[in-house]
């Protein structure tokens, strides 16, 4: 299996699904490293070399060790419900969503909202949500008018990775913009 291909399958088990290879998750989303790996050694070649290795490389720093490396877990995007301790922090004036054409009338419609996670995610800046938007076709982006919605009572936290997550963003903070690639706004917020 490859490295790629392991990473993808940590991020299944501790993320969505521990009981896929036999182990449970405390109640702040950590896994003990040597459960961890005898599960997923059941199917697959994994030893602790292997989990550093995709700890320090993954793009994303999906993951977190604890201070003596006997504990890991996933940073967020976990569709089961765990504390991963995140605090409460100020978001700047306004974050990005990136997100597929395909999902625009349902935004527009009902806002952000987590689906099958945990909250809501935010890129800081507008070239992450282009990825990320990339990755369900072709990307939409939309401009969240987050200094305002935290004036308005909404909580903000910045995950590991610099993620930033809330628990959901109604319409009326939310706008389109037109042409992902250039940043050109649709010229009228969505109601």
């Amino acid at each position: 299996m490859s490295l790629k291909n392991t990473s993808k399958y940590l991020s299944l088990i501790l993320r969505h699904k521990p009981e896929t290879i036999g182990i449970t998750l405390d109640e702040h989303g950590w896994a003990k490293v040597d459960d961890l790996i005898a599960g997923i050694a059941k199917t697959h070649s994994c030893n602790m070399k292997i989990l550093e290795e995709i700890v320090d490389t993954d793009e994303k720093q999906r993951y977190s060790f604890n201070e003596d490396k006997t504990l890991i877990r996933a940073n967020q995007g976990h569709s089961i419900a765990v504390d991963v301790e995140l605090e409460e922090a100020a978001p700047p004036k306004e974050l990005w969503h990136g997100t597929g054409e395909k999902y625009t009338a349902s935004i527009e419609a009902q806002g952000l909202i987590p689906k099958s996670r945990l909250y809501v995610h935010l890129s800081k800046d507008r070239e992450t949500a282009v990825k990320v938007g990339r990755r369900h076709g072709k990307p939409v982006l939309y401009r969240i008018k987050s200094g305002e919605m935290r004036a308005d009572g909404y909580s903000f936290f910045l995950s590991k990775n610099g993620v930033w997550l809330t628990k959901e963003v109604p319409v009326r903070y939310l706008k389109r913009v037109a042409d992902a690639a250039e940043g050109t706004e649709t010229g009228q917020p969505i109601n």
